[in-house]
């Protein structure tokens, strides 16, 4: 089967991890920490994700002229990605995401987004021979909002349908929403963007609608280990997550949209799509690292048959 074209445009970093027992309060020193280096930005985490799970994947973004873009792009490269639209700047360097990983997986991260803040929407428009052949736009918030609605634009103009990852949290103009075909926050971020904590299936649906109401086509609120609430017009339902032990959650969420991405350009139903993302998410949660936890396409469909013989 032909690789669906799938284009995202968003940021790219590199991860410095270090995983300690807990993470640090304010104030406090932590020793005994392992430390790691890996690719990462929310952007390029779900460019990764979606060509490791099947997806023939173009990434716009910009990353600057020093050791850590040339290393993102050669890491692009590696995963066979379209880098024609990553722009180099000459002034800002790459971005930087320094994160604490606890024992239990969670984490907490902070990002210095150096080249990601000079995408422009100029940088989408010379990507615009991508949107023309893409049958699927992915983007995050990690990158300047001009540069987002002007994709948000050019996806409109050639029919394009776009996945967005609302993280971290802004307002949205409407004009945006009703050029979303699926918006995908977590709990917090649908919190953030609608005022409604999300607690259970019926205040997810409440923030859902509430989404809904504004433009958007589709939301599905991701719930970690629970799985995912999807809801539109038609549907209102969870869709459950996959046990599994947590070593690291960083880019659970990114994986997650990679996969559904390809997964909905392969022409599946929106909630066989979501139980495809779930498993790719599950999955990455068992590794370390951002880019290096997502699986392959090989792996997610042999984890599916797994669970479904043991479901069987």
């Amino acid at each position: 089967m032909k690789k669906p074209r799938l284009l995202v445009v968003g940021s790219s970093n590199t991860d410095m991890i270090i995983k300690l027992a807990c993470i640090p309060r304010p104030g406090e020193t932590l020793l005994g920490g392992h430390f790691v280096t890996a690719p990462g930005g929310k952007g390029a985490n779900q460019a990764v994700a979606a060509a490791r799970s099947g997806g023939d994947v173009t990434l716009v973004a910009c990353v600057g002229r020093d050791m850590f873009g040339d290393r993102a792009i050669a890491g692009f490269k590696a995963d066979k990605i379209n880098t024609r639209h990553i722009r180099r700047d000459a002034k800002a360097p790459s971005g930087v995401a320094l994160i604490f990983v606890a024992e239990s997986g969670e984490n907490s991260i902070a990002v210095a987004s150096g080249a990601n803040a000079k995408l422009l929407p100029a940088d989408i428009q010379n990507a615009e021979a991508a949107f023309k052949t893409a049958r699927m736009l992915v983007m995050q918030l990690e990158t300047p909002l001009p540069a987002i609605a002007a994709a948000a634009r050019l996806a409109k103009k050639h029919k394009v349908p776009v996945i967005l990852n609302p993280a971290p949290a802004a307002p949205l103009a409407p004009s945006l929403l009703k050029r979303i075909s699926i918006i995908t926050p977590n709990e917090t971020e649908a919190e953030l963007l609608t005022g409604i904590k999300v607690t259970d299936d019926a205040s997810a649906e409440k923030a859902a609608r509430s989404l809904i109401s504004q433009g958007v086509q589709n939301v599905i609120i991701t719930l970690g280990p629970k799985g995912a609430y999807l809801c539109n017009n038609g549907t209102s339902r969870l869709i459950p997550g996959f046990p599994v032990k947590a070593t690291d959650t960083t880019a659970a969420g990114d994986t997650f949209n990679g996969a559904l991405a390809v997964a909905l350009s392969e022409g599946r139903p929106l909630a066989e799509a979501v139980c495809f993302a779930n498993a790719a998410a599950a999955i990455s949660v068992t590794r370390l690292g951002a880019q290096p936890s997502a699986p392959t396409r090989k792996e997610i469909d042999a984890f599916l048959k797994r669970k479904s013989t043991l479901v069987d």
